[in-house]
């Protein structure tokens, strides 16, 4: 009797570390985010990112951002599009601006999978500042305020993580307010 309820308890705290360990769909932009699914997979869904699907379909990155990764993705919304210049997304999404555009996405994405936990040990290990290395070969600045975790890119312009941790099947997407723009 007593191994059989010690096997029950066993089991039964082999279900919660599991459960724990478990990666959570996220709701983004109205849909969800499944962790078994890969970045663009995700991503079509979200009512939010309509122009990053676009621009990433208009740059040609679709399967690459499909692919194995892992990645780590900081994800503008649509509003985040609209702060820019009335026209700078027609301009971009123009054939003859593709390896412009390419540049410009690539900028948001670094190798590697880095959740939140992980960029904010990268910030206190930097004694406040992280310096993240993107596809595109540039560099962003994640920093802290409060507990909101931001993103600058090389020109000094920021954006907040409002929405952390979207796991992916091949990385992580953050959900930023402001488009990241590479050193002109």
């Amino acid at each position: 009797m007593k191994t059989r309820k010690f096997l029950a308890a066993a089991f039964l705290a082999l279900g919660f570390a599991f459960t724990s360990n478990a990666q959570k769909t996220v709701m983004v932009g109205g849909a969800a985010m499944y962790p078994d699914k890969n970045i663009i997979e995700n991503a079509v869904n979200s009512k939010d990112h309509t122009t990053l699907v676009a621009a990433v379909k208009a740059a040609g990155l679709v399967e690459t951002l499909q692919g194995k990764g892992p990645f780590t993705v900081f994800a503008p919304t649509n509003a985040a599009f609209d702060k820019l210049p009335a026209g700078t997304v027609e301009t971009l999404l123009k054939p003859e601006n593709k390896k412009m555009l390419q540049t410009i996405l690539t900028y948001h994405v670094v190798a590697g999978k880095m959740n939140a936990s992980d960029i904010a040990k990268a910030i206190k290990i930097g004694k406040g500042k992280a310096i993240l290395k993107t596809v595109s070969g540039g560099t962003l600045t994640a920093w802290m305020k409060g507990k909101d975790l931001y993103i600058s890119d090389e020109n000094g312009n920021k954006s907040k993580v409002t929405i952390a941790d979207v796991n992916q099947s091949n990385g992580v997407i953050h959900v930023i307010d402001a488009v990241l723009l590479p050193k002109k």
